[in-house]
């Protein structure tokens, strides 16, 4: 399942904080690298990652084709919001009926 990809992926409080950050905006690896006590190299490890979980992708700057941006594709994070959706449908009919158990038997 595609899902269990970017659940690994996020599962790294690094690689959530990278997220975090570029939901503000796009940045260049080096913006990002800067952000973090590690070495450069360790922060594109982290960035090959996300993007092979289809969490991010590279995006060209159009004045210099040298420039890569990182940014948040929305498709994995809607399949993820969906599947947190089922999940949370499910404990609300279970409380659902529990409640109604409970009130069932006060009867």
């Amino acid at each position: 399942m595609a899902t269990d990809v970017v659940w690994d992926a996020l599962g790294d409080p690094t690689r959530r904080r990278i997220v975090e950050m570029l939901m503000r905006e796009p940045m260049r690896a080096g913006a990002v690298a800067v952000a973090f006590p590690v070495a450069a190299p360790t922060i594109s490890r982290h960035l090959r990652v996300l993007r092979r979980a289809g969490l991010i992708e590279e995006v060209r700057v159009d004045d210099d084709a040298r420039v890569k941006l990182y940014r948040l594709r929305p498709e994995p994070f809607g399949d993820l919001s969906a599947w947190i959706d089922q999940v949370q449908a499910f404990w609300r009919d279970q409380l659902g009926a529990f409640a109604d158990e409970v009130e069932r038997t006060r009867r």
